[in-house]
């Protein structure tokens, strides 16, 4: 592919003649092989440009300035278009070529083509596959204090129950031995009223 660049060698026009170094100068700086057509001098050269410049890109008179710039056929603009590429680093966009490894233009192509591409959804997958990972962790560990809970509510449960229980016991010991106390009092006082029984009939007897 040629870059062809449309120029006018006799141009009486300092305006044009000052664009047509700024293109020519920085195509050159970069390397970017261009071939220089006159209009000038060249008929053919002028009435192709003039027909192959886009309506829109032609001033109201209908003949277009040079320099304008042409990629083999393709038109690629003015000079206003091509400076604002290069004021955006897209001078090869621009030109319709391929941007060297390494430029900022490159690097700029680089990082579009990776979000196009989605590369940041993998990075946003295992955001969110930590995040998921996370969440089951807090949910497995919520269940395990969950349980713990109820196994410790059980646990007191049961020591609650024993306690009561324990208690029980002894009331019910408490009750058998009061049981056999008061047995005891009652065979005492029945003892007691045998002995008394006994000596109030020998007192009897002795009166008789």
């Amino acid at each position: 592919m040629v870059i062809k660049v449309f120029l006018a060698s006799s141009s009486g026009s300092t305006a044009i003649k000052k664009k047509q170094q700024d293109v020519v100068g920085f195509l050159e700086a970069l390397k970017i092989d261009y071939a220089p057509l006159d209009i000038a001098s060249n008929e053919d050269n002028r009435m192709w440009m003039r027909e192959n410049v886009p309506g829109e890109k032609k001033p109201t008179n209908g003949i277009p300035l040079p320099p304008q710039i042409f990629n083999e056929e393709m038109y690629c603009g003015d000079y206003d278009t091509f400076f604002e590429a290069k004021e955006d680093n897209t001078v090869y966009e621009f030109l319709g070529l391929t941007p060297p490894p390494g430029s900022k233009e490159a690097q700029q192509a680089e990082k579009a083509q990776k979000l196009h591409n989605g590369s940041g959804t993998e990075e946003d997958l295992d955001d969110d596959t930590t995040k998921k990972d996370l969440v089951e962790a807090e949910q497995n560990g919520d269940a395990h204090t969950e349980e713990d809970s109820g196994e410790k509510a059980e646990t007191d449960a049961q020591e609650e129950n024993a306690e009561e229980k324990e208690p029980a016991e002894e009331d019910e010991e408490s009750r058998k031995v009061a049981e056999e106390e008061e047995q005891e009092e009652g065979e005492e006082d029945r003892a007691e009223d045998d002995l008394v029984s006994e000596e109030e009939e020998e007192q009897a007897s002795e009166e008789d």
